[in-house]
């Protein structure tokens, strides 16, 4: 079995006689299981190529293989039905509840309700939302968050060996993007589905993909390689002047936090005494203690300056955890909540919101300092 399963051999888009073609001789291997990355500057056919691989829309010249099959010969709506395609405006049916949505391409496909029915509990919980509080919901009834999620469970629903993503996460707020981005790289990881994925952001490139192909205008490759060796080794002066300034610290992207040993710092559960917490907190050498619900969800930073200051409840002394990471995260997203936080750490969790342990800039610099940077 050939480690290529996508293959564009010499394609060629143009839409007007006469006109710059928007795709021009491109040449372009994805290869099985991998995260391929399209990333260039608005206009320069990065999206074209996308709907090309479906045949949303047909190329000018040129063939298109899939698993070795030429599909530019083949039913175009068969082929669709083979490939999740993910959208940035997401695209569902308003007037069908999710669960109808998300069974769109498998009734297409023939299978039996109870399969339909049981695969769209299954989609649902894949991407964090309970079926039972969300499948008879409308679309207009989910946050952009959720409408996203959706997508994807959609995309996923009838198990293609493709996926195709066009800024699926451009559209949401940037904490419910890292969150989402975090969630898909936590999926990928046991899916290991073939991924084409459209962005405009440098960082999200390097953050998501296995390879990034920068492109320049009608989708010329630029360079093509893996995160590390264009930053490392910029092509030309075009793929430097994308990357931008500060490579060193986008290269911090290219490790997350769970490649850091993380550190154990001395913890109260509530509802804890007062006099208890200052005992405990007089009694360790860092001078402080994380403060945890019943759920062991991270509620507050506490040290003996706060707890004497005020007659509040514990709860509420000390100074709120503004910022949790996952495991997932990057080590730049590590390092932008160390640099926040009050006592110069970052607490972790996990998908539950339970803690796991806390980032620290020491961790941090040891990984820097003692291994090269690897996807």
């Amino acid at each position: 079995m050939s480690e290529v399963l996508i293959r564009l051999d010499n394609i060629w888009k143009t839409y007007t006689p006469g006109e710059p073609a928007a795709v021009r001789n491109l040449y372009l291997e994805v290869m099985r299981g991998e995260v391929l990355v399209l990333v260039g500057p608005s206009g320069c056919g990065k999206s074209t190529t996308l709907r090309l691989i479906n045949r949303l829309i047909e190329p000018t010249n040129g063939k298109i293989f899939l698993d070795d099959e030429d599909v530019t010969s083949i039913n175009a709506s068969d082929l669709r039905r083979r490939i999740g395609y993910v959208i940035q405006q997401v695209g569902l049916f308003p007037h069908k509840t999710i669960a109808e949505n998300i069974a769109t391409v498998p009734k297409l496909l023939g299978w039996k309700k109870d399969e339909i029915e049981a695969r769209v509990d299954e989609m649902l919980e894949l991407v964090s939302m309970d079926p039972a509080t969300f499948k008879h919901r409308f679309p207009k009834e989910l946050s952009g968050g959720q409408a996203q999620r959706v997508g994807v469970a959609r995309a996923l629903a009838a198990n293609p060996d493709v996926l195709l993503m066009d800024e699926p996460f451009g559209a949401i707020d940037p904490i419910t993007r890292d969150k989402l981005q975090n969630e898909f790289l936590r999926l990928q990881q046991d899916l290991k589905k073939t991924i084409v994925f459209v962005t405009h952001d440098i960082d999200e490139a390097i953050k998501m993909g296995d390879r990034i192909a920068i492109l320049r205008d009608g989708s010329e490759i630029a360079q093509i390689d893996t995160p590390e060796n264009i930053l490392t080794d910029p092509a030309d002066e075009f793929v430097e002047s994308f990357l931008g300034s500060g490579a060193i610290l986008k290269g911090l992207t290219l490790k997350k936090v769970r490649d850091i040993e993380l550190q154990m710092v001395t913890t109260l559960k509530a509802p804890v005494l007062r006099d208890q917490a200052l005992k405990t907190i007089s009694d360790n050498n860092d001078s402080f203690a994380l403060l945890l619900d019943a759920d062991d969800q991270p509620l507050r930073w506490l040290d003996e300056r706060a707890l004497n200051r005020t007659n509040q409840p514990i709860e509420k002394s000390g100074r709120p955890i503004a910022v949790q990471l996952q495991p997932e995260d990057t080590l730049q997203d590590a390092l932008s909540s160390m640099l926040q936080s009050s006592v110069g750490m970052s607490v972790v969790v996990d998908r539950q919101g339970k803690y796991l342990g806390c980032c620290t800039i020491e961790s941090l610099a040891k990984l820097l300092v003692h291994e090269s940077p690897t996807k």
